[in-house]
């Protein structure tokens, strides 16, 4: 698989792609404020973006979903197929945007932001954090040249042999875990371990997300509630913007929602998730770390590790940035370090056990 990265020794030369003049600038300065990121040009339209692409050779695109002339996401796959790099998408916060947003990131998108207000009352200190961030995670991003071909479906399962109803698989997942995660639950059969899943995602687009992959696998994928009792065949996605706990409910487990402070910045957290894993599955769950930045989730796997359970870590040649799986290798919780393809399968078999005759 053909990839691109951008050149790490120079500054990160960035191409801003908006309509609107004012986000233009706003985006502009936010991103040079810092010394490494440097906007080499602007572009209001797909059009104007295609002819500064080819003379200024960015390293990273913002682009808009919402523009004139060609919309964003036709603009990405056509991008992706000639020329792929690395793309932040600029969306809204709506049920349409998450839509689309996720379409974007199916298309070969690293990542997105939300698009910044332009006179918000809190400042726009953690906007441009979080997009400065954001374009220097992209800037390090694998990005896959997008094909014609429609990707192949995933074969079904074979027939199980073994099934232990008291097991639990946790993925976590934040830059590229959209994609990743959604491949790796395609390889699940309908009646799969029930499934706990964090990717880091606002409010608004995590129910689509949910939908999204319901859709897709032949697992029941909700976007998980307070209480839910957790059911084989079933997926719960973390609500954008809350802790997603797994606790012992009978002989299973039930999902808790909170509200409490973010954990290194993250609500939901991954290892959240995993930490309340490591108290009530103990020798019962199988968690997977996925491509993302930062190192979310990397205590956790540790944790669950050490009390014997299967750990996987998402490998470098396949994440599209390899920060959360690459900490957790770092710090030895990591079982097996297994490119995306293999990932779904390693779960599902570390949780078979034989049925008694």
């Amino acid at each position: 698989m053909n990839t691109v990265t951008a050149p790490a020794s120079r500054k990160i030369r960035v191409l801003v792609v908006d309509d609107s003049p004012l986000l233009r600038r706003l985006i502009t300065e936010l991103l040079e404020a810092d010394p490494a990121i440097e906007v080499v040009g602007t572009a209001a339209d797909p059009f104007i973006a295609r002819d500064k692409i080819k003379q200024l050779s960015p390293d990273v695109l913002t682009l808009d979903i919402e523009m004139p002339r060609m919309d964003g996401i036709t603009f990405l796959r056509n991008l992706m197929r000639l020329r792929p790099m690395p793309v932040v998408m600029v969306s809204t916060l709506t049920q349409a945007g998450a839509q689309a947003t996720l379409d974007a990131l199916a298309a070969g998108a690293v990542d997105f932001v939300p698009k910044p207000c332009a006179h918000p009352t809190n400042g726009l200190g953690e906007y441009g954090v979080m997009l400065v961030e954001k374009v220097k995670a992209a800037a390090t991003a694998q990005v896959a040249a997008l094909s014609d071909a429609p990707a192949p479906a995933a074969p079904a399962p074979a027939a199980a042999t073994y099934r232990n109803e008291r097991r639990v698989i946790a993925i976590g997942a934040s830059t590229g875990g959209t994609e990743a995660i959604r491949m790796v639950l395609e390889t699940f059969p309908a009646d799969a371990p029930p499934t706990v899943i964090v990717q880091h995602i606002p409010a608004t687009f995590s129910g689509a997300f949910a939908q999204r992959l319901d859709r897709s696998t032949r697992l029941t994928v909700h976007e998980a509630q307070d209480g839910d009792a957790l059911q084989i065949g079933h997926a719960y996605v973390a609500p954008g913007g809350r802790h997603l706990r797994i606790e012992r409910h009978g002989r299973g487990w039930r999902c808790r929602i909170g509200d409490d402070l973010p954990v290194r910045l993250h609500r939901p957290s991954v290892d959240v998730m995993f930490d309340s894993l490591v108290e009530s599955a103990k020798g019962m769950v199988s968690a997977a770390l996925l491509t993302g930045m930062g190192d979310d989730g990397a205590r956790g796997l540790c944790a669950l590790r050490k009390i014997g359970a299967p750990t996987f870590a998402q490998d470098q040649a396949s994440s599209v940035v390899w920060g959360m799986p690459g900490a957790a290798v770092a710090l030895g919780g990591a079982g097996e370090v297994l490119p995306l393809g293999r990932v779904g399968t390693a779960l599902l078999s570390s949780t078979l056990e034989p049925v008694a005759a």
